[in-house]
């Protein structure tokens, strides 16, 4: 697949994750396992990285929304809240699956070159795609070197030192096939479905 076809299908899941319930979620995970099951371990590692997200995010949504209080008790969350928390939370479960899938699938390097494929039109009319791809380049290899601790506070201190990086940033241009187009069509159909749906 090429990256920037990639790219897009994983924005069409993830725009589309927000407009679907449990049904249409279970669908889109099911998807993005047919399509690369290798991304369930690192979906998996994700998932425990965000638990405090995610348990947060249950509790402001269970206890923020109006309506009966589960089991009558003052100081319990909605039934609507606890709906509604439900539900985001899943969401937020399929996207990672769906960031977990475009990972696994084009790696650190095809979603460089995904970006800049789908930013090098935009220099037409005076954007600068190709800052943009490295900057996204150099911020992805920063999270991916394990930093010590304090570390953060050593930036702050050494000021506007310039850090040394690489020099060039090299990337494999893919050509688009046909295939590429049909995902991008299928994409663009369901998000079409599920907004008239």
């Amino acid at each position: 697949m090429h990256p920037s076809c990639a790219l897009i299908v994983w924005l069409a899941a993830v725009v589309g994750a927000q407009f679907v319930g449990y049904a249409g979620l279970a669908l889109l995970a099911v998807a993005a396992l047919a399509l690369a099951p290798r991304s369930a371990y690192r979906w998996l590692g994700y998932v425990r990285r965000a638990r405090w997200l995610l348990l947060t995010l249950w509790l402001i949504l269970a206890y923020n929304a109006p309506g009966e209080a589960w089991l009558d008790k003052p100081w319990a969350p909605t039934y609507e809240g606890m709906a509604e928390a439900g539900l985001q939370a899943v969401r937020l479960l399929v996207m990672l699956l769906w960031l977990a899938w475009l990972f696994t699938v084009q790696g650190r390097d095809g979603m460089v070159s995904g970006l800049w494929g789908l930013l090098r039109p935009w220099g037409r009319f005076g954007g600068k795609a190709e800052r943009l791809v490295v900057r996204l380049s150099l911020v992805l290899d920063n999270l991916q070197a394990p930093q010590e601790k304090g570390a953060w506070r050593r930036m702050l201190l050494a000021g506007a030192h310039h850090a040394e990086g690489p020099s060039s940033l090299g990337f494999l241009v893919v050509p688009w096939a046909p295939r590429d187009s049909l995902a991008v069509l299928g994409c663009i159909a369901g998000l079409v479905g599920v907004w008239m749906w």
